[in-house]
């Protein structure tokens, strides 16, 4: 039998994220995904690629995470927003005295490789791979898991990191808002002629979102990946297009700014939907991630979402656990409740209002679109307050999120 402080369901993004975030403070835990991370090995790219906020970044760098990076990730220092190709856009930097920039694009498989590293040199984390649970017991005193292969693990809390699908949560009957979109994203990644100049767009059109987003530059030259959000009926259609094909349709949708692209990626499709928790806890657990939340990509800020619930998390149960408290006490439970609560509920509101508002065709609502970008854009608080969203650095920060240690 082994004993730890948690007991993390599912090592994806996340759920490292969290093992690496307690393990940096002094807390245990162990780690049930049923994956084998060999497969992870020498990954080639697959055209998925996150962005990470500047918030996220500090977090990363101050678990570990960011020193394991294989490459460091490309700058955003610019969003624009734009209403398909008509003149005018809305454009969110940084101060110029602020040197830190809204985020860093980063290939999926850097950030598994990254976190999986920091994981493994965890003198606290157990990685339990190939793993499942067979049997989940959360009493009154404890949590215990009995593995499918034998073995017993106990702990005060149980940390439910699983993905959309969470059996853990569907198990505790916690009771989810969802619906899905008329919309499907096709990810890739492009070349093209010219520097991106660190600039990430947001293109709408009445079809859906087209974001393009700046990569780092490879010996071929200049990168972008793209989440292009079609119809769902069209989605076949543009993924059997021949490369060349697609590439045009793309530098058409782009408005060709960018000169000539070619793919560089094999092109992915995924349905697009929304979920949200009526509650983040149950007895001695605590959902974390897409267990908890999933959003429409059009703002890029899923996986950011998912890494401030482990930074509140683990500030909750660090902090309980200076107090002597036991780590899946009620109160501790019902403090990162309101901590996460609001913060993931308006940014899922905010994300799917954007994405009915710009799905409006017709040329007077394109035009109501374009006057309150226009105004957005002279109001320096209104901006400076959305740029800050995008930053994911407003509201009651976790210290980690600020950068500093807990």
């Amino acid at each position: 039998m082994t004993r730890s402080d948690v007991i993390i369901l599912g090592g994806g993004l996340i759920g490292l994220a969290l093992a690496a975030a307690l393990d940096s403070s002094g807390l245990s835990c162990t780690v049930i995904d049923p994956v084998d991370p060999e497969a992870w090995k020498d990954a080639k790219f697959d055209g998925r690629t996150s962005a990470v906020s500047s918030s996220s970044r500090r977090m990363l760098d101050t678990i570990g995470v960011g020193a394991r990076f294989p490459q460091p990730g490309c700058p955003i220092r610019t969003i624009r927003v734009a209403d398909g190709l008509k003149p005018g856009h809305l454009a969110f930097e940084a101060p110029e005295d602020d040197d830190e920039p809204l985020g860093f694009m980063h290939e999926n498989r850097h950030l598994r490789e990254a976190l999986r590293a920091r994981a493994e040199e965890g003198a606290k984390i157990d990685l339990r791979w190939k793993s499942r649970a067979a049997h989940i017991d959360r009493g009154e005193h404890g949590v215990m898991v009995r593995l499918q292969g034998g073995g017993e693990i106990r702990a005060p809390l149980l940390a439910v990191a699983e993905g959309r699908n969470s059996p853990s949560r569907e198990e505790a009957g916690i009771r989810i808002a969802r619906w899905q979109y008329d919309h499907a994203a096709i990810v890739s990644v492009l070349r093209h002629e010219q520097p991106h100049e660190h600039i990430a767009w947001e293109i709408f059109y009445p079809t859906g979102p087209f974001a393009l987003l700046p990569m780092t530059d490879d010996e071929g030259g200049h990168r972008s990946a793209i989440v292009w959000s079609v119809q769902k009926e069209d989605a076949a259609g543009f993924l059997a297009l021949s490369d060349e094909q697609f590439a045009a349709e793309a530098q058409a949708a782009m408005g060709g700014f960018l000169g000539k692209i070619e793919l560089l990626a094999p092109r992915q499709s995924y349905p697009l939907g929304f979920h949200h928790a009526a509650r983040i806890t149950d007895r001695r657990m605590a959902l974390v991630g897409d267990s908890a939340h999933a959003i429409h990509p059009i703002a890029g800020q899923g996986l950011n979402l998912g890494f401030r619930d482990a930074a509140a998390l683990a500030q909750v149960l660090v902090e309980g656990a200076r107090l002597g408290l036991d780590l899946g006490d009620r109160q501790l439970m019902d403090r990162y409740q309101r901590w996460r609560s609001l913060d993931t509920l308006m940014v899922a509101a905010a994300t799917d209002g954007l994405t009915r508002i710009y799905g409006v065709p017709g040329k007077l609502p394109s035009a109501v679109r374009r006057f309150g970008m226009a105004v957005t854009g002279r109001i320096k608080p209104l901006r400076e307050r959305l740029m800050s969203e995008a930053r994911g650095t407003s509201g009651d920060l976790p210290l980690l999120l600020r950068g500093l240690p807990i």
